[in-house]
């Protein structure tokens, strides 16, 4: 199954990939991840890291059902782009490509995932519950922290 979700940045592409490429920092700047734990920093520059975030379920009460996996991620400057691969768990297999492309405003910042476990259902069932919820929660606060950095 591939997904895409987007959104409109008012910020330049490379402020917004400088915020985004350092996931080590993401809990610090995203209140829905609870942590970032790198297991293994490899030659070529990629980390293999734990990543737990709080998938949002009673958003008045501010409660979450907390999500972990493992991925492998790095970053490629050159085209604005940030990937990873999801290793082990439930999301195993499942490929995420970050694309941020200059527009007249600013910036598109695209997650797209590509997941093709050997249940079909299994990757609409996480695409709904986990993966849509979480990654537009992560792209709305990068859209809101790049633009009030970009105006200050």
């Amino acid at each position: 199954m591939k997904s895409t979700i987007s959104i409109d940045v008012a910020a330049p592409p490379e402020l917004v990939f400088r915020l985004a490429r350092d996931v080590e920092r993401w809990p610090r700047l995203l209140p829905h991840y609870a942590s970032v734990r790198v297991l293994e920093r490899r030659p070529d520059g990629s980390v293999v890291a734990r990543m737990v975030a709080r998938r949002p379920l009673f958003g008045l009460l501010g409660l979450g059902l907390p999500v972990a996996w493992r991925s492998r991620t790095w970053s490629e400057p050159d085209g604005l782009r940030l990937r990873f691969e999801h290793r082990g768990g439930a999301t195993n297999g499942m490929s995420v490509t970050w694309r941020i492309e200059p527009t007249a405003g600013g910036c598109r910042v695209s997650i797209d995932h590509d997941f093709r476990p050997r249940i079909p259902l299994w990757a609409a069932f996480i695409e709904r519950v986990f993966t849509r919820p979480i990654a537009g929660r992560t792209l709305a606060t990068f859209r809101a922290i790049a633009e009030a950095v970009d105006e200050a």
